[in-house]
Parts: structure tokens; C-alpha cells; sequence
């Protein structure tokens, strides 16, 4: 089964409309590639898309079959692969093309303003991940260095108002963000537009869930509350049945004490309702506290005697 940043990347690719997005893209992952200067170009990437999309734009570049792909699978469950471009004229020309100065993501090296986005995907597409938001919301890119970090974090602040954090990871630099808002801004603006409105809906789908429980607990609470109230009642009732008898109630207070006896189950409102006539709610409620009322005197009384 594909992952969920398997289709964040896969996405993204598939939106890429023009030449020049094409290689603003391309920048962003060369920046971030194993390799990158006029010795060593190297990515090494687990999306065999992404592997495919980087071979085949700087063939484009280069006007010949430059970039070379090896498969480094050890297993059918296992994704590798490298891209590289062998030939240092090849090197040389990309290096050029990009007017590339040094390995940093340095304001002199940045495409146009409305190119910054594909930068940022291609970034993603070189050292990024997102988790399934079902499971909680995060997206991360691995970096190099700190050096790169800092500019990337600088990158999204200064450009698209987004604040990322820092963090190390055996050895490793990371950029992360948890706030499921700049996630979906993130993807929106790296072009993964789907997978966004994903997030938002299980987002949605999450809080219908929480207001389902929130609302199922306060009626459980309700009903164990008032279960407890007639268990009570019914202790009430059973107790001037065996002292004083119901003959003593008056006629109002028969009926009600007969129908909570006969239905524990009945809320006030259901009481009320099953009298004849019916009454209200705070009616049924009053005529149970008389008869708590008369069961607490009976109460009292037997206290006083055995004294």
C-alpha cells in the first residue's frame, strides 16, 4: 500500500505544468541531494517517481541522456534508488544552468518570487515526509545541516508566513511542523492541493467523532445520574409501603409513586407524561421531593425512637 507521502510526491509531480516550475523544482531537490557540486551529483531517493522526474528533467537540460538511474532494491519490499549525473561537462553545465555559487538555499541562488513554491516542493521531494494525518499531523524535511535548516526555516517565514521548528535526530537536522494548518499550506503550496483537503477532512471527520463521544459520555453520565435518582425514589417509596402505606399519600403522590415504581427507567419527563393528566417535568420533580420529603420523616422518627 502506498504511503501517504508516496502520494503527496506523486501529487506534486503530476501538477508541475511548465518548464520553468520543471526546474525551479529540480533546484529544490538538487539543493538538498546527497551530492551536489562540480565532482559528485547524487540523489538518492525511496519514490522511484521522483527518481524518474529528476533523470528526466536534466536530460531536458542537458539536451542528451545525461542523468542515469540505478535500482538499489535489495528486496520487493524494499524502494531505492539513485539518481546521478557521471560526466563532469555534464556537471559543469548543470552547475552553470543554475548559476549554483554554493550548497546553501542562499537568497542569490533562489528562483523568481512565483517560483519559490516549486523550490519548497522540491525540497520536499528530495529530503521530505508527511505522516497520515489519520494517525497525527506532521511534515518534515531532513537536512544536511543546520546551515540549511536556518534558510529553509527563513525561506517559508519570510515567503509564505509559516513557522517551522528544529530538531536533531540521530545526528541528523530536521525541520517539522505539527500545527495541521501550516500542513495544509504546505501541501497547497507545493502543489499537493488533494491532499490537503485530506487533512481538512479527516479533520472534520475527527471532530464529529469527538462531539459524537463528548455527547454519548453526557448521556451515559445523564442516564447513570438518573438511574441512581430513581433507585433512590424507588428506596423511598418501598419504605413508606412498608411503614405507613400508600394509603397515606395523597392521591397525586399514589400515582406518581406507583408509576416510578413500576418504570426505574423513566426520566422526569417520561414521569410526568405517563400521569393523568400529564404535567411538566419540574412537576414530576416537585412531587418526588414531597415524597422524600414523608420517607425522611419516617426516617427520622425511627432514629428518634431509638434513641
Amino acid at each position: 500500500m502506498q504511503s501517504f507521502s508516496y502520494l503527496v510526491k506523486s501529487e506534486i509531480i503530476d501538477n508541475i505544468d511548465s518548464y520553468d516550475r520543471a526546474n525551479a523544482t529540480v533546484l529544490g531537490i538538487l539543493k538538498l541531494s546527497k551530492s551536489f557540486d562540480k565532482d559528485n551529483i547524487v540523489l538518492t531517493t525511496e519514490n522511484e517517481k521522483v527518481a524518474d522526474f529528476l533523470a528526466n528533467q536534466l536530460n531536458k537540460i542537458c539536451g542528451h541522456e545525461a542523468a542515469s538511474i540505478k535500482d538499489l532494491r535489495k528486496s520487493e519490499k524494499s524502494n531505492l534508488f539513485t539518481v546521478s549525473v557521471d560526466n563532469q561537462e555534464d556537471r559543469d553545465f548543470i552547475i552553470d544552468f543554475f548559476k549554483i555559487k554554493n550548497k546553501r538555499l542562499s537568497k542569490e541562488d533562489l528562483p523568481k518570487k512565483k517560483f519559490i513554491p516549486n523550490l519548497v516542493a522540491g525540497v520536499f521531494l528530495a529530503c521530505g515526509s508527511v505522516i497520515d494525518p489519520n494517525k497525527e499531523y506532521h511534515i518534515e524535511f531532513v537536512m544536511p545541516s543546520l546551515e540549511l535548516c536556518n534558510d529553509f526555516g527563513l525561506i517559508l517565514i519570510d515567503y509564505f508566513d509559516i513557522l517551522a521548528k528544529h530538531t536533531e535526530r540521530k545526528n541528523q537536522n530536521i525541520v517539522y511542523i505539527k500545527e495541521s494548518e501550516n500542513i495544509e499550506d504546505m501541501l497547497t503550496l507545493m502543489g499537493a492541493s488533494k491532499a490537503s483537503l485530506e487533512i481538512m477532512n479527516v479533520k472534520i471527520l475527527k471532530d464529529v467523532r469527538n462531539k459524537i463521544n463528548r455527547a454519548v459520555n453526557c448521556d451515559n453520565a445523564n442516564i447513570e445520574k438518573s438511574l441512581k435518582a430513581a433507585e433512590r425514589q424507588i428506596e423511598d417509596i418501598e419504605l413508606i409501603e412498608r411503614t405507613i402505606g400508600f394509603s397515606s399519600l395523597s392521591d397525586d403522590l399514589r400515582e406518581i409513586a406507583e408509576i416510578r415504581y413500576n418504570n426505574p427507567d423513566y426520566n422526569l419527563k417520561e414521569l410526568g407524561l405517563a400521569l393523568n393528566p400529564p404535567i411538566s417535568r419540574s412537576g414530576a420533580n416537585h412531587r418526588l421531593e414531597r415524597i422524600r420529603k414523608a420517607a425522611d420523616e419516617i426516617r427520622q422518627r425511627k432514629l428518634t425512637k431509638n434513641k
